[in-house]
């Protein structure tokens, strides 16, 4: 059912030439008024995040084209060392799926994290008049990246199969004098 990249144009790269970790330490100007960091701090991490792994496999610039599953699963608190961890899942002519997860550590203690967000991001590679260029292959590198490649072109045909959705609803409703 769910196929390899197919041989592309441009030079191929796996997945570990572009994967990072970003790390930044939570502090009281990120917070909310519930007094935990606020989730536009993290959302911001993670696009950021993103932008750098998508732009590195791309090897040029690329922007964000959409968010998917951005999910909160723990608050982050003031002294937490956020670990930003991202990684290209899936890439197609122009565009790529880019896998975020974060954990956060207190500042001062060391041992394993919490995982505390995770979301995927889809990232268009742009030349330098705006317009989408090719990026280049996937080469899956573990059985891990072959799993997030395959749960990657589910969400894919999830996300166009809404938007066709969503369009054919809008017509339907113009053509029938139901929406301004």
């Amino acid at each position: 059912m769910f196929e390899e990249p197919a041989p592309h144009p441009v030079t191929a790269k796996p997945t570990s030439a572009s994967r990072i970790t970003l790390a930044h330490i939570m502090t009281h100007h990120d917070t909310n008024l519930l007094g935990t960091v606020h989730g536009g701090v993290v959302m911001k991490l993670v696009d950021d995040a993103a932008g750098a792994v998508a732009g590195r496999h791309s090897e040029g610039p690329a922007v964000t084209g959409a968010m998917d599953e951005m999910a909160f699963l723990e608050p982050v608190r003031v002294g937490d060392l956020l670990k930003v961890q991202a990684q290209v899942n899936w890439t197609g002519r122009s565009s790529m799926e880019v896998g975020v997860r974060v954990v956060a550590e207190r500042w001062n203690e060391s041992g394993p994290g919490t995982q505390v967000a995770s979301a995927y991001l889809v990232f268009v590679a742009v030349d330098a008049e705006g317009k989408p260029r090719s990026v280049p292959e996937l080469i899956l590198e573990t059985d891990r990246d072959r799993r997030r490649y395959q749960e990657a072109q589910i969400r894919r045909t999830h996300r166009l199969a809404r938007r066709r959705a969503i369009m054919e609803l809008r017509e339907k409703r113009a053509a029938e004098g139901l929406d301004d």
